[in-house]
């Protein structure tokens, strides 16, 4: 991927990670420029977001079945993940998250 297409990219990168309405609002801005490094972020952004809807499923049953307030601490994964992207969108990197990707 071009160099040109990263920068002209980036800030719709970002947004994409922000909540799942900055990943709408980045998903329908690159919606004409079909930049495929926001595309790909924006891809991450989605898929972040379902990560975190079933991640907070499974650890309010975990949680609920064994009665251990430790395993909800399994739900800051996702603020790990957003950082992460952020990270990779700001720096110019189509890398794929962990788990995720």
């Amino acid at each position: 991927m071009e160099q040109n297409t990263k920068d002209e990219g980036k800030t719709m990168a970002i947004i994409a990670y922000v909540t799942v309405i900055g990943t709408i609002i980045a998903y329908f801005m690159n919606k004409d420029k079909n930049n495929a490094f926001a595309a790909f972020h924006i891809k991450q952004g989605w898929r972040l977001f379902i990560f975190s809807i079933l991640l907070s499923i499974a650890t309010f049953i975990l949680v609920w079945v064994t009665k251990s307030s430790m395993i909800s601490y399994l739900s800051y994964a996702s603020w790990i993940f957003i950082i992460l992207g952020i990270m990779n969108a700001s720096g110019g990197k189509d890398q794929k998250l962990p788990i995720i990707g």
